[in-house]
């Protein structure tokens, strides 16, 4: 090269492989939102939306509905079933990491979130905070 003309560098471009999700589903829990959305009579559900509310003696609580499309900033977890769970864009930070899982017993059943990320939570388990 002649001097004062050294050829540039190459440009490497890396893919993220195989990008972690924000948050995992179980098998359990799963099978359970299957069994759930195939009794649903709603062509235009495609799956249900995990979020956060400000309640309970311990600042915010889980919510979950069933959704019917995808929001800007939404994360989109699929379960090992195909079931999406479309996680708020402004639950996002909270629940990075966060297990859904789905336990029966004696008094009942429920969804449950092990949430890394909680610092606290109130006596009845309803309400956390971060």
């Amino acid at each position: 090269c002649p001097r004062g003309s050294w050829p540039s560098p190459p440009v490497v471009i890396m893919a993220a492989a195989g990008a972690k999700q924000i948050m995992s589903v179980t098998k359990t829990a799963a099978s359970r939102l299957g069994k759930l959305m195939a009794s649903r009579n709603d062509a235009g559900t495609i799956g249900v939306r995990v979020g956060l509310r400000q309640r309970g003696c311990n600042g915010m609580s889980y919510t979950m509905d069933y959704t019917d499309k995808v929001n800007k900033f939404d994360e989109v977890v699929e379960a090992d079933n195909g079931v999406k769970v479309v996680v708020d864009s402004k639950a996002v930070m909270f629940l990075i990491g966060t297990e859904m899982d789905f336990v029966s017993n004696e008094v009942g059943s429920e969804f449950v979130f092990n949430n890394p990320n909680k610092k606290s939570e109130c006596g009845c388990g309803q309400s956390f905070n971060v």
